[in-house]
């Protein structure tokens, strides 16, 4: 009979912030959802995130994708991180690696690590992306007004914006650009891609 694997700390510390995340999302998901006075079906219908997913993500019971998130962020006219928050602002705060907010696409090849605390609404967020060789990630547009600025750091990207031709960055390389049109994220190349991202939003919101 094949021994069973001991559970290490860190599997045990990401499996604890897993579930803790998906409580917070699921709480501030909910109690957004009602400030607007919104029915399941309704935000379904302004996000097109099924009501069902929508109610497993209140319950705790799914951890929603980033691209999920930020569906369902637009079709409450939040910002990504209202969903994620629920911190007492501090004059001073370190975020540690290990205890980040970590969102994974639906395959885990793309991965978003917030750089900043939720403790107010802000205009600007700050992101750490990683993309694995071959990732393609498809980004919904963003409320109106938003927009990235990215620098690559590791890697080489290639960015599509809308219907525009598509950018070619290797390190060193930024971009500025509207980002309430759906664009796209691509590493052509054979290692990790690091990148780093400034969201501005045109006015903070809640």
């Amino acid at each position: 009979m094949k021994p069973r694997s001991k559970v290490t700390d860190t599997e045990r510390v990401a499996a604890s912030e897993a579930l803790e995340l998906k409580r917070r999302v699921g709480s501030n998901l909910e109690l957004l959802r009602r400030q607007r006075g919104l029915s399941l079906e309704r935000l379904a219908a302004q996000s097109g995130v099924s009501r069902a997913m929508l109610g497993q993500i209140e319950a705790g019971e799914s951890a929603p994708t980033i691209a999920v998130l930020w569906k369902i962020a637009r079709g409450l006219g939040v910002r990504f991180a209202d969903l994620l928050g629920d911190e007492p602002e501090q004059a001073v705060v370190v975020l540690p690696r290990s205890a980040a907010k970590v969102l994974r696409s639906q395959d885990g090849r793309f991965e978003s690590r917030a750089l900043f605390p939720f403790d107010r609404e802000r205009r600007a967020e700050f992101y750490e992306l990683r993309l694995r060789a071959g990732c393609v990630e498809m980004a919904e547009p963003h409320a109106e007004g938003t927009y990235e600025n990215l620098v690559v750091q590791q890697g080489c990207l290639a960015l599509t914006i809308g219907d525009r031709e598509t950018i070619h960055l290797l390190p060193g390389d930024a971009v500025y650009f509207r980002a309430d049109v759906p664009h796209v994220y691509a590493n052509p190349g054979a290692e990790e891609t690091l990148a780093y991202l400034v969201m501005t939003y045109a006015s903070p919101r809640l």
